[in-house]
């Protein structure tokens, strides 16, 4: 994951990953969401790595647009399952 910039200074985003048809959020809560182009739009998943890479305007853009479109959540925050 790479660290979200957070230029605005009032993002829950902590960090991020980029791959060619996904986008992972971490937030600060260590909540990951998976997005795809099946779940948010090519379009859309378009404009969120764009937003990402500009480290500002993602947790608006996501809050928006994107809330509850995410494919899978992953919680870093519990321990792994031995």
């Amino acid at each position: 994951m790479q660290p979200y910039k957070n230029s605005g200074n009032l993002s829950w985003i902590s960090a991020f990953e980029i791959g060619e048809d996904y986008i992972k959020v971490q937030f600060i809560d260590g909540v990951v969401h998976l997005y795809t182009n099946g779940s948010v739009g090519t379009e859309y998943l378009q404009k969120m790595k764009e937003l990402a890479m500009q480290g500002k305007g993602l947790n608006n853009y996501i809050d928006k647009q994107a809330r509850n479109s995410y494919v899978k959540k992953y919680d870093d925050t519990l321990p792994e399952a031995k």
